[in-house]
């Protein structure tokens, strides 16, 4: 496959020269709209991060949130726990989450790591040997169906060249520890890329203790036919501590402590996961082109929650060990041609996804007698299945040099079926099912009024089911499934502007902009969410619309400068009633209309500036700025607004052949006391997440050629 970067500052390696860079690199692709255009010549809002930035500066190479600060419209925050990935959001879709990733659809390379009912995980993805991150944010997204309102798209290295050996090493605060030992090259028509890592951590707060080890590996074979065949094989192992949120006065008294329950009841969650995928990619001449597409996983995870002895006493509940076994896969087949309609240029792509998930749920007493954080008596047990099958086609139509139309269209389908297994006394059989589906078209129209200026014009539906997570539990305290959870529906549209300084010129500067709006009915909503167990309802209306704003300049003397602003205003257009406690058998709280949905900021800034020669010093600085983010949905509290700054300083050297970089970074520059992350709707008023305070990292990464 080729290797694909974006023309941009913002994917420059900080392991080159900066301004050469930018004199000498040549437009290249992306795959986010599965076209293989320039992100320049896309009628979206593409960004793409490379792997040496993934890398770059001292980052701990653990979260996405670490590079994407610098995109605009997506909101990564850490929550300074490993038992819970990231809280990623796109344009406000993922924000209500509390367990995974959800609204955003995450693939890695070209796997889903979203379930067919749009629940993602983060945990196994390799920062270590990712080439690129590609992030499609806006209507364009709708084309990956269930549970898009964004795309994130990590590709792993393809190996290439002599074998090359990189090994790395990372020590900083709360006992941080990371080791990883990368090998890559190519042998006649077989390249590899082999990583594997290990990070352990006491953690910033009480009861916050981690560890993760994660091996990937990428094989990519040139065959005879001319075709294309790569294997990507990937384990993640990760034992996590959960001192779960704090309310407004544990955060304010003491930000680095955990809720005494976590404590108690010995809170934590343990993931084992592989997965395997083949893809094959076959030239049929003339430009055309087929890909095939399967894979297979198991996905293993056992959380304990905080959920008191005397509530689990009656005997509809549902205890509190959650122990999850899934089983997922899938196959994906594409043709892509080439064609012409009334003698204009025409490239079509028609494909099918179909995407399985089987589950298997139990759950358990987090008590045996008088000993609290084990497992005890079984409470529920039942199978899930999710499935889904997606036609969809797009075109690609040249009107003329200056005008470009891009169309899509796609056909969602997700069915649930859950069977009760666990049938005791007034626990009756909770069996059931359900089926949605939706059309989801796009277009977009790229007008080009000049060589380094492109304007473009987008809109498409969306659609998000709710996920076997969401469906978990009733609100009234009653057994089984809530299948009678809505799909939500969103009309999204967006306006953009790309433009860059022409090419040769010393000083390289990239820009873009793009306004939006989205509208959404039958919003999915938390309606409870106590001790870490969440239940869900639709409610009424939504509307999402912001601005986004992002440049890059390159200068001579190897000078890096970035920026980017967010400006996103997300509001209840309905009221509705919500609950107060639970069991809640009837919502008697009002939300009302005009209010902020909860977990999104209304605006971020970030800036970086960094100085990268090839060999020598280096050194930068970060600023991060966050408007406050509301904590439920009567806006009666909010995570406060904050800024925060970062340095990093580092040393690149080469001797006998060994590529060397030692790197000191220190985050929090100015120890500054802020809720990382928040958790939606929590019932106890535990809403906040602390992030840590000045920390530091010491990084040292060498390769050598053989």
């Amino acid at each position: 496959m080729p290797h694909r970067l974006r023309l941009s500052a913002l994917a420059l390696s900080p392991w080159l020269g900066v301004a050469a860079l930018a004199q000498s690199l040549a437009p290249v692709t992306v795959t986010a709209t599965r076209t293989e255009l320039p992100p320049f010549e896309v009628p979206a809002s593409v960004d793409v991060i490379d792997g040496g930035r993934l890398r770059a500066d001292g980052r701990a190479q653990l979260n996405l949130s670490e590079s994407l600060a610098l995109t605009p419209g997506v909101l990564a925050r850490d929550r300074q726990n490993q038992a819970q990935d990231l809280q990623l959001s796109v344009r406000g879709f993922g924000a209500r989450s509390t367990f995974g990733v959800r609204g955003v659809r995450i693939y890695v390379d070209g796997i889903p790591a979203t379930m067919p009912d749009g629940q993602g995980q983060l945990s196994h993805i390799d920062l270590g040997s990712a080439s690129r991150v590609e992030v499609l944010r806006g209507p364009f997204s709708a084309l990956y169906g269930n549970s898009s309102g964004g795309v994130v798209q990590v590709f792993t290295e393809e190996g290439q060249g002599p074998f090359t050996l990189t090994p790395s090493l990372a020590w900083g605060s709360d006992g941080f520890y990371r080791s990883g030992l990368k090998a890559t090259g190519s042998a006649g028509s077989l390249g590899y890329t082999l990583n594997a890592s290990r990070f352990s951590s006491d953690g910033f707060r009480t009861h916050s203790a981690a560890r993760r080890d994660l091996a990937n590996a990428r094989l990519d074979w040139q065959l005879a036919n001319g075709g294309q065949l790569m294997l990507v094989a990937n384990h993640v192992d990760l034992r996590a501590d959960d001192p779960l949120g704090l309310s407004r006065a544990q955060f304010n008294a003491a930000p680095q402590s955990a809720d005494p329950s976590a404590i108690q009841f010995n809170t934590r969650k343990t993931v084992r996961q592989t997965q395997l995928g083949l893809v094959y990619e076959l030239p049929l001449g003339g430009g055309n082109r087929l890909r095939a597409m399967v894979y297979q996983g198991e996905r293993a995870t056992v959380q304990y929650q905080a959920i008191p002895v005397a509530a689990q006493a009656g005997p509809l509940h549902p205890g509190g060990v959650i122990d999850l076994n899934r089983s997922y896969g899938g196959a994906d087949l594409r043709l892509t041609a080439q064609a012409q309609l009334a003698g204009l240029p025409l490239e079509l792509v028609a494909g099918l996804a179909y995407d399985s998930l089987r589950e298997q749920r139990l759950g358990m007493q987090n008590f045996s007698g008088a000993s609290l954080g084990v497992q005890g008596a079984l409470r529920r047990d039942e199978t899930n299945r999710v499935s889904s099958l997606d036609p969809y086609a797009q075109a690609t139509l040249k009107l003329s040099p200056r005008w470009t139309l891009h169309a899509g269209l796609r056909r969602s389908t997700v069915r649930f079926d859950s069977v009760d297994h666990y049938v005791a006394g007034p626990n009756g059989n909770d069996s059931g099912s359900a089926r949605y589906s939706a059309n989801l078209p796009v277009a977009g129209l790229l007008y080009a009024p000049a060589d380094n200026l492109r304007l473009y014009a987008t809109a498409g539906k969306g659609f998000e089911t709710p996920t076997l997570n969401e469906t978990a539990y009733r609100a009234d305290g009653s057994t089984g499934l809530n299948l009678g959870l809505k799909p939500s529906r969103s009309n999204n549209l967006e306006l953009g502007a790309k433009g860059h300084t022409p090419a040769g010129a010393a000083t390289r500067l990239e820009w873009s902009a793009a306004v939006f709006q989205t509208a959404t009915r039958d919003e999915i909503v938390s309606q409870t969410n106590v001790g870490g167990r969440s239940t869900f309802q639709n409610a009424g209306a939504t509307r999402r619309r912001g601005l986004e704003l992002a440049s890059s300049l390159a200068l001579p003397g190897d000078w890096l400068m970035q920026l980017s602003y967010t400006w996103l205003d997300a509001r209840y257009r309905d009221a509705f009633l919500t609950c107060a406690a639970t069991p809640c058998a009837t919502p008697n709280v009002a939300v009302q209309a005009g209010n902020r949905i909860p977990g999104i900021a209304r605006s971020a800034l970030a800036l970086e500036a960094g100085w990268r020669p090839l060999r020598g010093w280096r050194a930068g600085v970060e600023a991060r700025y966050l408007g406050s983010v509301p904590v439920n949905d009567l806006n009666s509290d909010a995570a406060a607004s904050f800024a925060v700054a970062a340095a990093h300083v580092g040393y690149a050297v080469e001797a006998s052949g060994w590529k060397m970089l030692g790197t000191l970074r220190l985050d929090n520059l100015f120890d500054k006391k802020y809720a990382g992350s928040v958790i939606v709707n929590e019932g106890n008023g535990r809403y906040f997440e602390p992030a840590a305070g000045r920390t530091w990292l010491l990084s040292l990464t060498g390769s050598y050629a053989f």
